[in-house]
């Protein structure tokens, strides 16, 4: 159950239901997750419907890109609605049920594909550190442009939003699905959990070497002495 009250349309005052009306008639289709508490500021949540669609449906980056930095902000913070909704997404966008199994339990994804384990590594960082390595930074730029690079720390620091609103409400679940994901095992020395995200593996050789030379933070098969799958 939520912290806080949660609107349907005929509790909605008109300023909410035309907000609610506008993400209807958007690509969400509906409201759902951090927009449901924001509905109790409705010129909040006008804004923010209107910065999470440009984030979502209309970045320069693949979706498949996207929704992959949005479920290692998921993950990184137990943002049990934002990854049941992502992780399906990103499934759909064409990312490996592999890869989202090992982020799902903090395990090393392998990759296939560079541009994934850029982005990955990117996210994983940011998340972890609060900065990104010049290395990663340079390789996502050289990929996506100035403005791919500007849009996929907006995604992340955006969906770190969501994650918290989600979780300091308590935005629930449907009713018919549990909470996908456990506890990582890491922890503070006060007990709180701190999920820790493992380094990537890049199954594929690097297109400019740094990588397999060890230089980079992206660890591959050759390194680790994993194989290809």
């Amino acid at each position: 159950m939520a912290r806080i009250p949660l609107f349907s349309p005929e509790s909605m005052t008109a300023e909410q239901e035309r907000v609610y009306q506008a993400v209807v008639d958007g690509p969400r289709g509906t409201v759902v997750g951090p927009l449901r508490a924001a509905l109790h500021r409705p010129e909040l949540a006008d804004r923010w419907q209107r910065f999470g669609e440009i984030l979502r449906y209309g970045t320069t980056l693949p979706p498949r890109l996207t929704e992959l930095a949005i479920v290692v902000t998921a993950r990184r913070w137990n943002s049990q609605l934002e990854w049941h909704i992502h992780a399906e997404a990103a499934l759909r966008a064409g990312l490996s049920q592999d890869v989202l199994d090992a982020i799902k339990t903090g395990a090393s994804p392998d990759f296939e594909n560079e541009d994934e384990a850029d982005i990955y590594e990117f996210a994983r960082q940011l998340q972890q550190t609060g900065n990104v390595d010049e290395e990663i930074y340079q390789r996502v730029m050289r990929r996506w442009g100035n403005v791919g690079v500007v849009v996929l720390g907006a995604v992340i620091g955006y969906y770190t939003l969501v994650s918290m609103t989600l979780n300091v409400h308590q935005i629930p679940l449907p009713d018919d699905v549990s909470p996908p994901l456990a506890p990582l095992p890491h922890a503070s020395e006060a007990g709180e959990a701190l999920p820790t995200l493992a380094r990537c593996v890049l199954s594929c050789p690097p297109s400019d070497g740094g990588a397999e030379s060890g230089v980079g933070p992206i660890a591959t098969s050759r390194q680790t002495g994993t194989k290809s799958r």
